[in-house]
C-alpha cells in the first residue's frame, strides 16, 4: 500500500491538484536529483542544457546581463532545486516548492551544502495563490504532465506571476513521436529516466498550453523544442517541438 505519511501537510491545503502515485514515484527517487550516477544522471544534462535557454529568455524580458538581484523567482515542482540553485547564483530571491517532501528535503540540504540561500517549501502553488503571492519570474517545467488539473496549474502559474513577469514552462508534447522517444526510447530502450515517470495521455500539445495561458491574459513570445541526440548523448535546442518543448510567455503590465 501506499505510505501517505508524507501526505498529510498537503492533505489541509486547499487545492487537491495533484497525484498520490507521482508524489511517491518522485519519494522514490529523490535522493538521486544531484547523484551524477543516480537515476537521474541524464536529467542533470538535460537541466544543464535547459537552463541556458530560460537564462537566455529571462536575462533578455528583464533586460540584465548575468544579474537577476532584486527579483523574486519561484519554481513549482521545484524537485531536488536543479534550477532553484542557478537562479539564486545570479542574486534572485528564489524560492521552490514541490509535492514531494523527500525532494524538498534533498533541495534543503543542498543548498546548504552550496552556500545558497533558497526558500523552499512542501506545498501546492494553490496555497501560494490564496495567500495572494506574485513574483517576477515563474517557472514550471517537467510537471504539468504529472497533475491531473492541467488548466488549472496553467491558471495558477499565471496567478501567481507579476504584471510584467516572465513564466517559462516546459514539458512534452502529446504526439506519436514522443511516445516512441519519451517513453519507449527514454525510458526503456536507452534508460535516461527511471520506468513508469511518464504517461503519455498527460502530455501536453503546445496549442493547449498557449490557449490556457491566453485565457489568463498571457503572451506566449518564445518556443523552443529540446531534443536529445543518443549517439552523442547531448541535448540540445531545436525547432522541433514534437517531443520536449519549452515556451516563454510575458503578463502585461495592465
Amino acid at each position: 500500500m501506499l505510505d501517505k505519511s508524507y501526505l498529510s501537510g498537503l492533505e489541509r491545503q486547499s487545492s487537491g491538484n495533484y497525484s498520490e502515485a507521482e508524489i511517491a514515484r518522485f519519494d522514490s527517487f529523490a535522493e538521486a536529483w544531484w547523484d551524477p550516477n543516480g537515476a537521474y544522471k541524464r536529467v542533470l544534462d538535460f537541466n544543464a542544457m535547459r537552463w541556458s535557454v530560460i537564462e537566455k529568455w529571462v536575462l533578455n524580458h528583464f533586460n540584465r546581463e548575468r544579474d537577476l538581484s532584486g527579483l523574486s523567482v519561484l519554481d513549482i515542482g521545484c524537485g531536488g532545486g536543479l534550477l532553484c540553485e542557478p537562479f539564486a547564483r545570479l542574486g534572485a530571491a528564489v524560492t521552490g516548492i514541490d509535492a514531494s517532501e523527500m525532494s524538498v528535503e534533498v533541495a534543503k540540504r543542498h543548498a546548504l551544502k552550496s552556500a545558497l540561500d533558497i526558500n523552499y517549501q512542501h506545498c501546492l502553488s494553490g496555497v501560494l495563490v490564496e495567500q495572494q503571492q506574485q513574483f517576477d519570474i515563474v517557472i514550471n517545467t517537467e510537471v504539468i504532465e504529472h497533475v491531473p488539473d492541467q488548466a488549472g496549474l496553467a491558471q495558477e502559474c499565471c496567478e501567481l506571476l507579476k504584471p510584467g513577469g516572465a513564466l517559462v514552462m516546459g514539458t512534452l508534447n502529446r504526439t506519436i513521436k514522443s511516445f516512441a522517444f519519451a517513453i519507449v526510447g527514454a525510458e526503456y530502450v536507452l534508460k535516461l529516466l527511471p520506468k513508469g515517470t511518464h504517461e503519455w495521455r498527460y502530455f501536453v500539445k503546445p496549442s493547449e498550453l498557449t490557449q490556457w495561458l491566453n485565457e489568463s491574459k498571457l503572451e506566449v513570445s518564445e518556443q523552443v523544442g529540446v531534443a536529445f541526440n543518443p549517439v552523442t548523448k547531448r541535448w540540445r535546442e531545436t525547432q522541433d517541438m514534437s517531443v520536449n518543448y519549452l515556451l516563454l510567455a510575458t503578463k502585461r503590465e495592465n
